[in-house]
C-alpha cells in the first residue's frame, strides 16, 4: 500500500516539476536574416543585397524587425556613396529562417525580371548590415 501512495505521488509530480524546469521563451529573438532591395522611380536600376546574418538584429514581440528603418538607411546611404544613386527608395526583408528569407527574395527578382524593365543589380559585397548606433 505504501509504494502505491508513492507512485500516485510521484506520478502527480511529475507534470508539474517538468514545467518548472522548461524556460520561458524569449520575446525579442535575436540573430536574423536580412536582405535589402533599392529601387527608384527615376531609374530602371534595381538594387539587391545578400541574405545577411546579423547576430544583433531582434524581432520584437509583434514579430516586427526592432530598427528596421535603420537597416533601410544603411542600405540607402551606402548607395548614395557608393554607386551616385540619388533619391533611392530601400526595403528592407527579414526573417529567421534563411530559405524562407531566399525565397521571398526569388520571388520578388522573379516580378522584377518578368516585367522587363529593370535592370537587377547586385550591391557590392563589401556592403554589410550593421548593428544601429541609436537602437
Amino acid at each position: 500500500m505504501r509504494c502505491v501512495k508513492i507512485l500516485c505521488f510521484f506520478f502527480l509530480a511529475l507534470p508539474f516539476v517538468s514545467a518548472m524546469g522548461k524556460q520561458p521563451k524569449d520575446k525579442n529573438k535575436y540573430g536574423v536574416y536580412l536582405a535589402g532591395v533599392s529601387a527608384s522611380f527615376t531609374d530602371s536600376l534595381v538594387y539587391f543585397t545578400d541574405v545577411q546574418y546579423v547576430d544583433s538584429a531582434a524581432v520584437n514581440g509583434h514579430g516586427m524587425l526592432v530598427a528596421r528603418s535603420a537597416y533601410s538607411y544603411q542600405l540607402k546611404d551606402f548607395l548614395e556613396r557608393e554607386e551616385g544613386g540619388k533619391n533611392r527608395t530601400c526595403f528592407i526583408f527579414f526573417n529567421r529562417k534563411k530559405k524562407n528569407l531566399q525565397k521571398e527574395i526569388g520571388k520578388l527578382r522573379e516580378k522584377y525580371q518578368k516585367g522587363g524593365l529593370s535592370v537587377l543589380l547586385d550591391v557590392n559585397p563589401n556592403f554589410k548590415f550593421e548593428k544601429p548606433d541609436w537602437e
